[in-house]
């Protein structure tokens, strides 16, 4: 297969990436559900992140979508920016 082969398949399979949903097994990190977003950060970090934990952080302040689903990259920035805050104090 030739580049601009490659590169016109590449671009057909993610012309629709805006609108996509993934497959219904598989959880999407831009807008997951509390208990989505605790267990896979549970999963990966160094400890249990609880809903509970989840929910205060949505109290304070952590973005969530208009149906209060949690983008991990927005809530990453945002725990970023809390530890930076807390750490200036």
């Amino acid at each position: 297969m030739t580049n601009d082969e490659n590169n016109s398949r590449i671009s057909e399979d993610f012309r629709d990436t805006e609108t996509a949903k993934p497959p219904p097994d598989r959880v999407d990190p831009l807008a997951m559900t509390i208990a989505q977003a605790a267990k896979v950060l549970s999963a990966v970090g160094g400890g249990t992140v609880t809903e509970e934990l989840l929910r205060r952080h949505i109290t304070e302040g952590a973005p969530v979508t208009s149906d209060g689903r949690i983008n991990l990259v927005h809530y990453a920035a945002w725990l970023n920016k809390e530890m930076a805050r807390d750490n200036a104090d």
